[in-house]
Order: C-alpha cells, then structure tokens, then sequence
C-alpha cells in the first residue's frame, strides 16, 4: 500500500497562553521542558510567549525547542491592520515585519508565520478594512518572500487580548480579502475549522473555497456553553479577551466534521503542518487530541 507524503502534528498550549504572555509566571522553556512526552512533531509558538527578539535569546529558544525533539513550524501572530489610526496600522506593518525575522530564526526556510487581517473597529467600513488589511498584508508579503517565510491568512476568531472580534471573521469577508492578495508561494490560508463554527459558517464550505491555498492548519473543538448562542457570543464583543460563552474541548468529540477536513485535505495532497489547540482542561486532553490527529492522519494518508 503506498503512504502519501502526509502532514506533520504541532501542539499549541492554549491552556497556559496568559501564564507565558500575561502573567510570566511561567516561560517558554517551562512549557518547551512539558511538552516533551507529548505525541507531536513541532511546537507552535505565539508572539506573546517571546520577551525579547536578542538573536541570543531567539536562537536559546529554537535550542530548547530542538533539544526537546521538535522543529518550530509556525510563529502565530496577531497584528491589527485595521486599527482607524494609520500610525498604529504602520506599527502593526512594522511589528509584523520583525515577528517575520523572529520567524526564520526559530523555523528557518518553510516557516509560517500568522497574519490576521486586524479587529473589526465599529468606525471602520467593510471597504476600509478590506484596503488597510490587503495592502499590509502585500507588503509583509514581500518582505518575508526573500526570507522564505510563509504567511498564513487565519479565518480568526478573536487575540485573547484584542477587544474586537476579527474583521475578516466571516466568510464572504475573509474571501474577499483573500480574493485581493494574488497567489504567491509565500502566502496563503492557515485554516481553523472551530474558528468557523464561531462565525455561523460551515467549516467545510470554508475549507472547499479555500483548498487550494492552505498552508497550515488549526485542529480544535470550540463550543458554546450550554444555552448560549452565537448572537450572544456577538453582543459580548467590546471587552479584552475571550467571551466565557466559548469553550474549548477535545479534538474530534465537538461540531467538526474531521472525517470529510481530512478526505478534502488528502484529496489536495495537503501536506503541511496541522496544530493542536488543546489542553484548556488539562494536558491530558491534549495529548488525547493529539493520538485523534494522529489516527485520522494515518487513516486518511494511506491509498
């Protein structure tokens, strides 16, 4: 039986974002020394984990990521391009362009690096926000070309510490704003199923308009507390953070559909890294969602 060139597990510590970002009461090197006995091949990293961007300090990390057995196949990062003010939009540009620096010395060559398109800020149209995002996002474009860095679009749902949900959240919008950035083997989708659901859209019409671009992908279960709906979810907006409305669980036991998100992404001989984002319960559950990836992998990678 031939065994299709077949995409690589990364894990991402949901379950102690704020410890790292917001609190430092615990480091990178604390969750990189953890993460070992997990079933992964990579170790996803976010811009908030990071206290410096000192190339000493940068290339310690990338040794403790490799020295604990794992590559760092994407750096995920936030910026706000839709930001009203337009000095705080080149901020974003700027900042952008070091985290892709910071990209191609943990990963090198191949790396994605997470662009979103920005909040969507109530003073800000669909049109505004469509031009701010697409133009920033051609000029991080080429900028990380000639690195070799790979930026990947997400469907988002919202930064832990933004105050809005993404702009391009819905389809039709992020489609749009898809539709503006030519094709370029720097860019393309990251791809979050879960992130879907939140916005009232169907994960896998999603993934069909958008296959051919993925370069990297999300693997989670989102859900809705009991009673709550996704008018509730958007009437919270306006506050930092996450709604309480949302919950995370295990992969492979909520509303996606892996079965046909692997059918589709073999049939596309995707081949790129997908990541886990787990754990909000325990590390347990992550690895629980981790052997799930890995199953459904080995499932659907084999013709």
């Amino acid at each position: 039986m031939e065994i299709m060139e077949k995409p690589q597990i990364s894990a991402f510590p949901k379950c102690f974002l704020d410890q790292i970002s917001r609190d430092r009461t615990m480091s990178v090197f604390d969750w990189i020394a953890m993460a070992r006995n997990l079933d992964a091949d990579g170790l996803e990293m976010y811009e908030g984990f990071l206290v410096s961007t000192d190339l000493r300090y940068l290339d310690s990390v990338r040794d403790a990521i490799e020295g604990a057995g794992f590559v760092m196949p994407m750096l995920c990062c936030s910026p706000d391009f839709t930001h009203p003010d337009p000095t705080k939009r080149r901020q974003a540009i700027e900042y952008q362009k070091s985290m892709i620096r910071v990209s191609e010395r943990l990963g090198g060559p191949g790396t994605v690096c997470r662009v979103l398109s920005g909040q969507a800020w109530p003073q800000v149209s669909r049109e505004d926000g469509l031009k701010f995002a697409s133009q920033a996002i051609q000029e991080c474009i080429d900028f990380a070309a000639p690195l070799e860095i790979v930026l990947g679009l997400e469907n988002h749902y919202k930064d832990g510490y933004w105050h809005y949900a993404e702009f391009a959240q819905k389809k039709d919008v992020f489609l749009e704003l898809l539709d503006r950035i030519p094709h370029s083997p720097y860019f393309g989708v990251q791809y979050d199923p879960s992130n879907a659901v939140v916005a009232g859209d169907d994960p896998v019409d999603l993934l069909r308009s958008v296959l051919g671009r993925v370069v990297s992908m999300h693997a989670s279960d989102r859900y809705l507390v009991p009673g709550a709906t996704l008018e509730d979810l958007k009437q919270a907006e306006g506050s930092t953070g996450y709604s309480e409305l949302l919950k995370h669980g295990v992969t492979g036991k909520g509303l996606n559909d892996y079965d046909t998100i692997f059918r589709l992404l073999r049939e596309s001989k995707y081949s790129g890294w997908i990541s886990i984002e787990d754990g909000m319960n325990g590390m347990e559950e992550m690895q629980e969602s981790l052997q799930f990836l890995h199953s459904k992998v080995n499932e659907y990678y084999r013709v």
